[in-house]
């Protein structure tokens, strides 16, 4: 019985499962259009709140500056981010199906790091300003209840914000980076495959 075994001759004759290029290009339309309804839902929702954020302004007219002041930082917190936050769009819409797959890894990439500037400096901005923002709004009317309603007040509106930063924002971000890195790497894989 011969005990001597040739294990890369083994190693070579297995059989690897290799990505399927069309599911592949499906998944990244499939990315590529859940990428581009976000950005028109995202721009729907803020664009709604800052019309109404205005009107409620116009209606109800408020006497202190802090009130006015608050307003004008929550509409300039979403309108840059909606700034910022556009511009995925042409990147988005670069990606075409007559492109090789270097060119579709390139573009992922590039959607990779425009995604972690929004998710880390933008998006921090954003909350920022908002926060802020929110505070000097609901002072003017924190300041006619009495002192535990207002202090409730407050209490319960930067405890929803710090369960939107410190829970619901990670989530989103993890969401999306997860399938980010799961679609670079299999167009890394099918890219080294072709190299070799």
């Amino acid at each position: 019985m011969d005990n001597n075994i040739d294990f890369k001759d083994l190693w070579k004759k297995q059989t690897v499962s290799q990505p399927n290029i069309e599911d592949l290009l499906a998944r990244l339309k499939q990315f590529k259009k859940a990428g581009v309804r976000t950005l028109w839902i995202t721009n729907i929702l803020l664009f709604t709140t800052c019309a109404f954020i205005i009107f409620v302004w116009y209606t109800y007219q408020p006497k202190f500056i802090s009130t006015k002041i608050g307003i004008v930082l929550t509409i300039l917190a979403m309108v840059i981010y909606l700034f910022f936050y556009n511009r995925l769009v042409s990147t988005y819409k670069n990606i075409v199906t007559a492109q090789t797959n270097q060119e579709y890894l390139q573009k992922l990439i590039l959607i990779k790091k425009k995604q972690q500037f929004m998710q880390s400096t933008m998006l921090s901005l954003y909350f920022l300003l908002l926060g802020v923002g929110i505070c000097f709004y609901l002072y003017e009317y924190t300041s006619r209840m009495a002192t535990l309603w207002g202090f409730f007040t407050y209490g319960v509106t930067l405890l929803w914000m710090g369960f939107n930063w410190f829970y619901i924002r990670p989530k989103q971000i993890k969401k999306q980076q997860s399938k980010l890195n799961d679609l670079i790497a299999k167009f890394e894989e099918v890219n080294n495959q072709l190299e070799s």
